[in-house]
């Protein structure tokens, strides 16, 4: 019988040595398991038939990325396949939206937008000196180097809850700098 730790070898095996027997056996495996995944979330068998496929797909041309340490060989291809089914149901509702993203000129902004945005970046930037050295580090961590919150607790050695708790305060303090309710 193969167990968890199996799949993850062959995961391992496809990052390697791009393993065709060990993909066969994850596809038999997993593509029913999660194909009947998306069906128990409403999709149709055409199209959770599809996703199953392309979550296979997409574990082969990522399968370097997976680390047996950070997740199971389960809980990473389940993973790709919910984020899949995300982007399905985004397209589904949206189906123009990427496109016109892709094709809107860059206007350039007139110079009473320039002004507007110039005095509000000021505004942001006093009302951002008037914070505690404390929240300032956790804004400019999260905000400006984009690190999550846990990555900030442990960059400063606090509880997660505290650097969350200051993030909102120094937020709700930005907010009442700024007139924002």
């Amino acid at each position: 019988m193969t167990g968890p730790a199996d799949y993850s070898a062959k995961i391992l095996r496809i990052a390697q040595r791009s393993d065709k027997a060990a993909f066969a056996e994850l596809f038999g495996y997993y593509a029913p398991r999660i194909k009947g995944f998306f069906m128990r979330g409403g999709m149709a068998p055409g199209q959770a038939e599809e996703l199953a496929q392309e979550t296979m797909l997409m574990l082969w041309r990522k399968a370097s990325l997976f680390d047996p340490a950070k997740a199971s060989a389960s809980t990473w291809i389940f993973t790709i396949a919910r984020n899949l089914r995300v982007d399905a149901i985004r397209r589904e509702r949206y189906p123009a939206a990427h496109l016109m993203e892709e094709h809107e000129p860059d206007l350039e902004p007139s110079p009473s937008e320039m002004l507007l945005r110039l005095e509000g970046e000021t505004l942001v930037r006093t009302a951002m000196q008037k914070l505690s050295p404390e929240q300032m580090s956790v804004i400019q961590q999260h905000y400006f180097d984009d690190k999550p919150h846990s990555e900030i607790a442990r960059t400063l050695d606090l509880p997660l809850g505290t650097v969350k708790s200051r993030l909102r305060l120094a937020m709700q303090h930005l907010r009442n700098l700024l007139g924002e309710e």
